[in-house]
């Protein structure tokens, strides 16, 4: 068995040399090497299985990697996960300040909270909030800790279609405001290409395809560009749509001009 560590920190972006994840006789990552450049946006898509959460979770430092492999990452580093885990016996504000070693960590916690929109909930109890309000509260946490490095495990899966669309605006809103290198796992190929402005796509343990995004922002699903991006990564996870020229239009036009905005 090989000897596991916890990532290396350094100043800058991430750094990922010869990683190997194996569970049993399943090999999930196979020496997988990867940088993010500090500041970028990728999103990360696999099928299921692939190895995303289990990436994730390395970078993260809650599952140790292997001490024969290279994993490199800025500190501070946060994580948003697809439920919000909040402790429903703390206020929100206590949840957001949770672990802060602040001489005021309220006045921390109440500026983070404003920057997502719940300055009116600071005293709230979690099980009142909505779905999209506890997942502020959780990006508040993550924000909260100034991190360099954002990584958001499928933050949006949970939610519904227009509250995802807010949280697509404001976690975009927060980058562009507080640059951390952010990795996005998801399902979702059209959140990856309204989002990130490059996107992996994982399989057999390695980047099977390393896809920068063209797209102006703010993005549109009936950009010109968009259809095309999206067959491409539906490719490349082996999904196959037979689409006509026409029918490419005809899609186009059923989405309202607001949709995917951000």
């Amino acid at each position: 068995m090989n000897a596991i560590s916890a990532p290396a920190r350094i100043s800058g972006g991430v750094r990922i040399r010869g990683l190997t994840r194996r569970f049993g006789s399943n090999t999930v990552l196979n020496r997988l090497d990867l940088e993010l450049e500090p500041g970028s946006f990728t999103a990360l898509l696999g099928r299921s299985g692939s190895g995303k959460t289990t990436l994730l979770r390395t970078l993260a430092g809650l599952d140790p990697a292997p001490q024969d492999s290279t994993v490199q990452v800025p500190n501070p580093t946060a994580v948003v996960f697809q439920e919000p885990r909040l402790l429903p016996w703390k206020s929100v504000w206590r949840n957001v300040a949770l672990g802060l070693n602040e001489r005021a960590p309220r006045a921390k916690a109440e500026a983070a909270l404003r920057e997502v929109g719940l300055a009116h909930r600071v005293d709230a109890w979690p099980l009142t909030l909505s779905g999209g309000e506890a997942q502020r509260a959780a990006l508040a946490r993550a924000l909260v800790r100034a991190p360099r490095l954002l990584l958001l495990d499928e933050p949006f899966a949970a939610l519904d279609a227009l509250t995802r669309m807010k949280m697509h605006a404001l976690v975009l809103s927060l980058w562009r405001t507080h640059a951390p290198a952010t990795l996005l796992v998801t399902h979702d190929v059209d959140e990856a290409v309204l989002l990130a402005d490059r996107i992996l796509v994982l399989a057999d343990g390695q980047i099977a395809a390393d896809i920068s995004v063209a797209l102006p922002r703010p993005r549109r699903h009936a950009h010109p560009l968009f259809a095309p991006l999206r067959a491409r990564l539906l490719a490349e996870l082996g999904v196959e749509l037979p689409e006509t020229d026409d029918e490419a239009d005809s899609e186009a036009e059923r989405v309202p001009d607001f949709a995917g905005t951000v």
